[in-house]
């Protein structure tokens, strides 16, 4: 829709939209908000505007192309589907075909070097997925930052800050008290360099894994404040920026979904692009068998059998009442109780499987699109669902939100104050499976990214080292 509405062929309907357009710098604790409106102008037709608003404010269609996009092709031909889901097939793989087309257009772009690939002074560890929703790339995110400052090293972040921020949001929460720069804004090397130019950066010879090696004997080092090295955020298709550490993260509920490209399927990129990373993590280990992950763990080692693979998993840690976020409570809290989840996030089931586990007496689930911001009227269809839930079981339930839903507007929930609103708190975790455990995955990462440094800078003082 985006590329139809600004082509020349399209009947010509000026619509100025204002727009915010926002570039986020937020470091140690500070939010460094610089807030500029624009004014874009689009040409659409009356009636095709018209389309756009109400396939936006109702998000009808894009839920039933999740809803396609979901579902394996083997259940899709024994359903009998609607008319309209049956007419929608054909188009979604004719355009799943063109966006293939595309990224391999774009993929050998860079690698003539006809798009510009730029490099950062400090290494970089980029974490992506393959897939949308649900992959553990903003855990994954929060886990290397932690155990880089570990390390005596600090981190810039960088992150687009998509759809509102939330989870640069839940970032910089987490994150305020430590020696962490987060940098958000769809500019990435821009903003790279606005922070390399006020803190300064590390100049590396071999000190990354001596610093981890003596950390974990004799305590941490001081940390500096100058940067040490670059996380990017969903990074597995930002080819603009060259990394020195790939890491893949795979959903183990849903690892390829239905194995079909964007927006027939679920697959940013085809499997092939496995072999671009350098280390692969299994994530919501916790939720699928043995059998399941090695089914997985095959399919990715097919793609590059020298790659090292994890298992993680959100381990949740304790509740926070938005009344009153600054004491935390156990996780029995909810044992025995009616529980009500409510999410805006890409995979809703790895959420409501680890309420489940915590002992409720019954779990329902109200599960909107990934990154939406709640309104009135679902506030309203929120407390329905939990006046019938106090109906059937005689008792008042309890709404569970994830962090990243309270991070993306605080303040809508407290509507529901006749309610207890509790935010479930979690961390990742690397799960010990088959002989491999968190402290393999911290010394593999922290060796390869130690080779790829010396490469480097051996290719630098000495071409033919």
């Amino acid at each position: 829709l985006k590329w139809m509405v600004v082509q020349p062929w399209c009947p010509r309907f000026t619509f100025h939209s204002r727009r915010k357009t926002r570039r986020r710098a937020v470091d140690q604790g500070r939010n460094c908000a610089h807030r500029r409106p624009t004014t874009g102008c689009i040409h659409l037709s009356p009636r095709f505007c018209r389309l756009v608003i109400v396939v936006t404010m109702r998000g009808g269609l894009r839920r039933l192309l999740f809803q396609l996009a979901s579902t394996p092709d083997d259940d899709l031909t024994r359903r009998s589907l609607p008319v309209l889901h049956r007419s929608l097939l054909p188009v979604l793989s004719f355009v799943s075909s063109l966006y293939g087309f595309s990224l391999s257009i774009r993929r050998n772009l860079y690698r003539c070097g006809l798009l510009r690939k730029h490099s950062l002074p400090v290494p970089v560890v980029s974490v992506g997925n393959l897939t949308w929703g649900g992959n553990g790339k903003t855990p994954m995110t929060e886990f290397l930052a932690r155990l880089f400052t570990d390390a005596g090293i600090s981190p810039l972040i960088l992150t687009r800050g998509y759809a509102g921020g939330d989870e640069a949001a839940m970032l910089h929460r987490h994150l305020s008290m430590f020696p962490v720069k987060l940098g958000i804004g769809a500019k990435r090397v821009a903003v790279a360099t606005h922070f390399f130019e006020r803190y300064g950066y590390v100049c590396y010879s071999n000190i990354l894994l001596e610093k981890f090696s003596s950390m974990r004997e004799h305590g941490t080092y001081s940390v500096k404040n100058k940067i040490g090295v670059t996380i990017l955020d969903d990074g597995m298709q930002h080819l603009c920026i060259l990394r020195d550490l790939d890491i893949v993260m795979v959903n183990g509920m849903m690892p390829w979904g239905n194995g079909h490209l964007l927006p027939r399927g679920t697959l940013r990129e085809p499997l092939e692009a496995i072999q671009r990373a350098d280390v692969g993590v299994i994530h919501h280990a916790d939720l699928v068998s043995d059998r399941e992950l090695k089914t997985i763990e095959t399919t990715m080692l097919n793609m590059k059998g020298t790659l090292p693979i994890f298992f993680s998993r959100l381990a949740p840690s304790c509740f926070l009442d938005i009344q009153n976020v600054r004491s935390p409570l156990p996780l029995r809290m909810v044992e025995k109780k009616v529980v009500l989840c409510v999410s805006s996030i890409g995979f809703p089931s790895a959420f409501s499987q680890a309420v489940k586990k915590m002992g409720p007496l019954h779990v329902d689930e109200l599960d909107f699109m990934d990154h939406h911001f709640l309104q009135q009227d679902d506030i309203e269809l929120i407390r329905q669902q939990l006046i019938k839930l106090e109906d059937k079981f005689q008792m008042k339930a309890v709404v569970i939100v994830t962090e990243k839903d309270y991070d993306r507007d605080p303040t809508i929930l407290r509507e529901l104050h006749e309610f207890q609103i509790l935010v479930l708190c979690s961390s990742l975790e690397i799960m010990p499976f088959a002989g491999r455990t968190q402290e393999n995955f911290e010394e593999r990462l922290m060796k390869l990214l130690h080779r790829k440094i010396v490469d480097m800078q051996c290719q630098i003082l000495n071409p033919i080292c």
